[in-house]
């Protein structure tokens, strides 16, 4: 039996999804894209999750696609088909996820950074758009990047496939904070606690507004805007939350310890 390379944990609230293949960078291989899959669909399942947090063992977050396997491959068999459903179920997750890395992330690996909800990196960590130094384009990933990042650093970045830090990586938007590696899992942690506070169907739908097409003027959206609130207002689970805000406990939602 082949050991598994994405390892799956669930402790207070949280789904932590562990990529474990450091002999090859954690690349995106077919046997680590066929495990992470079911690792999504797992903790979006699971109702005792409620934030979802995605790391990796050893010194790289993630390589990319596994050249070695793409290598040869006709279109048609090459593993980035896979990927899109990969992104897509980070990105509309209904559960925050909560990305923490130590180390590099490349092509691929920047594109699920870019989907995750909230990223946090060690400073040591670095970044790439490192497609065009092989010949091939960051187009699956481009749709989740560029909703991300500013468009001079998009221009500059993914032309030019250089590296670039954590401190860069969060003045552009793609990742949420880098910080001191030995403050990296307190960090974590902190933002794992505060998405559990929110109310479920509340974090689901305020995902789908953040991702939603602006509307061009507030006038514009008002009518929809007030429909949601209301309902949610009126809501069961917007009366748990009134309901323990007034008796000064915590809503049934908030996971115990």
């Amino acid at each position: 039996m082949t050991d598994e390379l994405v390892h799956y944990s669930v402790a207070s609230g949280a789904a932590t999804i562990t990529l474990d293949s450091p002999h090859n960078r954690n690349a995106l291989s077919a046997q680590l894209r066929r495990e992470l899959r079911a690792a999504l669909a797992k903790a979006k399942g699971d109702e005792a999750v409620r934030v979802i947090v995605l790391t990796h063992t050893g010194p790289v977050f993630c390589a990319g696609m596994d050249l070695k396997e793409a290598r040869g491959a006709g279109s048609e068999d090459q593993g980035v088909n896979e990927f899109p459903e990969i992104l897509d179920q980070i990105w509309n997750s209904p559960k925050p996820v909560v990305t923490r890395l130590t180390g590099p992330a490349r092509a691929g690996g920047v594109g699920m950074v870019a989907a995750s909800d909230i990223v946090v990196a060690a400073k040591e960590a670095t970044f790439a758009f490192s497609e065009v130094r092989i010949g091939v384009v960051p187009a699956i990933i481009s749709l989740v990047v560029l909703p991300r990042i500013a468009p001079r650093a998009a221009q500059e970045l993914l032309l030019t496939g250089e590296v670039f830090g954590a401190d860069r990586a969060a003045g552009i938007g793609l990742i949420t904070a880098a910080v001191e590696a030995e403050k990296l899992d307190d960090e974590v942690q902190r933002y794992v606690h505060a998405l559990t506070l929110g109310g479920p169907a509340a974090l689901a739908a305020t995902k789908e507004l953040l991702a939603s097409p602006r509307q061009p003027t507030p006038s514009a959206g008002f009518a929809a805007m007030n429909a949601l609130s209301a309902r949610f207002f009126a809501g069961e689970e917007g009366q748990e939350g009134i309901t323990a805000f007034a008796e000064k406990r915590k809503p049934n939602w908030v996971p115990a310890g």
